[in-house]
């Protein structure tokens, strides 16, 4: 199939408005309807929370990829191709594929129009996409992250999962899911379904007490990360491994960078303990190398070694605290230069205050292509209360081409914020950035 078909798919896909904003599942019940509910032939492991979610996706589906599983995964949102949003396995959805689901997806909203339906949004058209991809493919199971909360989310059409997990929950997307801890986590809890096993992070106690009555309100067993128990193993900062012990699981290693990457992995240590309890056979040989085998785009990831170059995709307060540490248990006594971009919904002026002061110099930047993109001027202007060595840059081009100046050999250069333009900075460090020269 050629790119320009694939191209227009997704254009199609990301282009759909919908109708009527409702609250609830009405639409993509509707929209699946139409389609035969592929999501009633699937079974799940679904993730909801506020950090960590995605990351805990890849190590759950590489654990069981290992063990001979044919695993979908839905995420959200994408880094660097759009379809990386549909997997099986570590295999993107082909072009032929999504040209072929999309048609279906704008046959079934055609009926819909016919027959005056409230049309689905862009996210639920994608989520009714990667049902009918994961049954087209014949997945066994179906590692499913929610977009947004969890009770409302258009992937809780889905029936009880095997297992519910609970990721890291704290403040994000307040305008919807609330303005409090408890708030949030309501929604997020509302992917527990009766029938499920439960999985959870260790939370704030607001959260805990929430996810707890949810588990117990559906009969539900909960099962919870003891951080105690993880244990971590010194190993030299400069070898980008992390090893530790959990519970009885020995020595595990990670390849995920980011201190709090070792409680993403034993809360997925958490899930597959849970499966294996459902009959799933899962072998201590592909629990070991699924979660060392396990990569995530995007968060705390190497881009380049000359000069030193990460990106991650920290855009809130907890995530920012997370980046803070892992920066200053990697990357004692360097030199930090920060490319930051920020969305105007987001946690930009607390981002600001927990990682600015860390830098020697601050490069701001204007998300492209992105309604919601905070400007370069105006996040430079809050990052000045915290390090007033910073400069907004006209391009991510230009800012890539100064920070590297600044670092030169020794410095480290750490690009965060919204995952939208990680993609493109990412792109712009293969081909090479343009030759624009300026200084902090």
């Amino acid at each position: 199939m050629s790119d320009k078909k694939t191209d227009e798919a997704i254009e199609y896909l990301t282009g759909i408005k919908g109708g009527s904003i409702n609250p609830g599942l009405s639409r993509i019940k509707n929209l699946l309807d139409v389609m035969g509910n592929p999501q009633n032939d699937l079974k799940f492991v679904h993730v909801a929370g506020t950090n960590g979610k995605g990351s805990v996706c890849a190590f759950i589906s590489s654990m069981l990829s290992k063990a001979g599983y044919r695993v979908g995964v839905f995420t959200s949102p994408a880094v660097f191709d759009y379809r990386e949003r549909f997997r099986v396995g570590k295999r993107n959805i082909s072009g032929a594929d999504l040209i072929k689901g999309t048609d279906i997806i704008r046959a079934a909203i055609g009926q819909m129009e016919e027959r005056k339906m409230d049309l689905p949004s862009s996210f639920e058209a994608e989520t009714a996409l990667a049902f009918w991809y994961f049954k087209e493919k014949k997945c066994d199971i179906v590692v499913l992250e929610t977009g947004m909360g969890g009770l409302e989310d258009s992937t809780n059409i889905i029936p009880p999962p095997l297992c519910a997990v609970i990721a890291s929950v704290s403040y994000d997307h307040m305008a919807f899911l609330g303005d409090s801890l408890e708030k949030i986590a309501e929604q997020k809890a509302g992917i527990i379904k009766s029938g499920s096993c439960v999985c959870s992070a260790s939370q704030h106690r607001e959260a805990m007490t929430v996810i707890e009555k949810a588990a117990e309100k559906n009969n539900c067993t909960l099962f919870t990360v003891d951080e105690d128990s993880i244990k971590d193993r010194k190993v030299a900062k400069n070898s980008f491994t992390q090893v530790f012990d959990y519970k009885e699981y020995k020595k595990i290693k990670i390849r995920l960078l980011g201190k709090y990457q070792l409680k993403n992995a034993a809360l997925s240590l958490e899930v597959i303990d849970c499966l294996k309890k459902l009959d799933c056979n899962i072998s201590d040989k592909a629990i070991y190398e699924g979660l060392e085998e396990a990569s995530w785009p995007g968060r705390f990831q190497i881009l380049s070694d000359d000069p030193l170059t990460v990106i991650d995709g920290a855009h809130n307060e907890e995530a920012a605290e997370r980046l803070k540490d892992s920066l200053l248990f990697y990357f004692t006594n360097r030199r930090i230069i920060i490319i930051m971009g920020m969305l105007k919904d987001k946690e930009y002026e607390k981002v600001s205050r927990i990682t600015t002061p860390l830098a020697e110099c601050v490069f701001t930047v204007e998300t492209p292509g992105n309604k919601r993109a905070l400007g370069a001027i105006e996040l430079a202007e809050t990052v000045k209360h915290f390090n007033k060595n910073v400069t907004a840059a006209d391009s991510l081009n230009e800012a890539l081409d100064m920070a590297k100046m600044v670092a030169g050999r020794d410095g480290v250069i750490i690009i965060f914020g919204s995952l939208s333009f990680l993609g493109q900075i990412t792109e712009l460090m293969k081909n090479g950035s343009g030759k624009d020269k300026k200084s902090c």
